[in-house]
């Protein structure tokens, strides 16, 4: 019997593409009637395969740091940035492209992702450029770009969410002088509340969009989350959702009173269902702060003795009950909605209606 290991490798090797990975999936499935019962239960999320990569990845982080040194000996901060970058994206055509280790490739790509940033940071203070806005921009499209080459080149995963960041300061620059708080307003609620009309609210906000928008490009491209388009997906929708949770709920949470409350409920409602439809838990991930912070205002309300401790029970029971049964509610859910645009392209749920 093929194993999904079987199809990585042979995706790996050349043999066959993620497309043609997929449908032999889905037909394994079928036939071992899995669809009948709902989907696999874990995302695609994989750090390392053994304890040999942790060790390479240690090897590697020692031998280019000594690069890197050698160069600070010899030149300047320039020297260590362009040989740290040039020495990862050189052992990665081994590491990653031949051997293709989990962990070790996220080692390179973040060694890669530090150069770039300094090397861009050395050319922009040579350029002496004034506008810290305009500096902002350009660092994040230049991470962003050299991110999306190495994707091209590598596939590794971990480097959509490095890109992500990037991506991030680039929003920040382009959004950073409208609606600036003054320092009586400088505080966690003011910054990501879009009532107030901060620079950061917007935005985290903006580019959560834009991260999510990638996320579900990548996802529909493997629904059946064999290869590394879902894994990729994975890792922005780690952005994508604290972006948009945290800067839409802490709006909601901060109108106070019942109609804050309600609205919150709200939010996480509409937040859960979505969770469940593209099938990530990582949007649920994001909101569940919000969810503790409604439970501990409802209970000190009731003037209970032990708020703290009876909302880690009830918080306790919501997650292992959504975390037990997920596959049994996103079949039901998904069997309640209408058909939508892209319902076919995400990640099947039952084979039968």
């Amino acid at each position: 019997m093929i194993s999904e290991d079987d199809l990585r490798a042979a995706m790996a090797a050349g043999i066959i593409d993620e497309g043609q990975a997929a449908r032999l999936q889905a037909l394994a499935d079928e036939r071992a009637d899995r669809l009948s019962r709902g989907w696999r239960e874990d995302e695609p999320f994989e750090l390392f395969k053994g304890f040999a990569e942790v060790f390479v990845s240690l090897g590697l982080i020692l031998m280019i740091g000594s690069a890197a040194a050698f160069a600070a000996a010899i030149s300047g901060v320039f020297s260590i940035t362009l040989a740290l970058a040039a020495s990862c994206w050189i052992a990665g055509l081994y590491f990653t492209r031949a051997r293709r280790m989990v962990l070790p490739s996220i080692v390179l790509v973040t060694g890669y992702a530090i150069g770039i940033a300094g090397i861009t940071q050395h050319l922009l203070d040579m350029g002496g450029l004034g506008d810290v806005r305009l500096s902002l921009v350009v660092f994040g499209v230049t991470g962003l770009l050299a991110m999306l080459l190495h994707f091209r080149t590598f596939h590794v995963p971990f480097s959509m969410f490095i890109a992500g960041c990037f991506a991030l300061i680039g929003v920040l620059g382009i959004t950073i002088d409208i609606g600036l708080e003054t320092a009586a307003d400088f505080s966690f609620q003011s910054l990501f509340d879009l009532r107030i009309g901060g620079y950061l609210a917007l935005a985290t906000l903006i580019f959560g969009l834009l991260a999510l928008s990638a996320a579900m490009w990548f996802d529909f491209q493997d629904p059946h989350r064999v290869g590394r388009m879902a894994r990729s997906a994975f890792w922005l929708h780690l952005l994508a959702a604290p972006a948009l949770v945290n800067t839409v709920l802490l709006t909601a949470y901060n109108v106070q009173g019942n109609a804050g409350t309600a609205l919150t409920i709200i939010g996480l409602g509409l937040v859960t269902a979505f969770a469940l439809i593209i099938d990530r838990r990582s949007f649920l991930t994001a909101g569940l702060g919000y969810l503790a912070a409604i439970i501990f205002s409802l209970l000190q309300q009731g003037g209970g003795d032990l708020p703290l401790l009876t909302l880690m029970l009830v918080l306790g029971a919501i997650i292992t009950y959504l975390g037990t049964f997920w596959t049994m509610l996103r079949v039901g859910l998904m069997r309640l909605l209408p058909s939508f645009p892209g319902k076919d392209r995400l990640p099947p749920y039952s084979e039968t209606k």
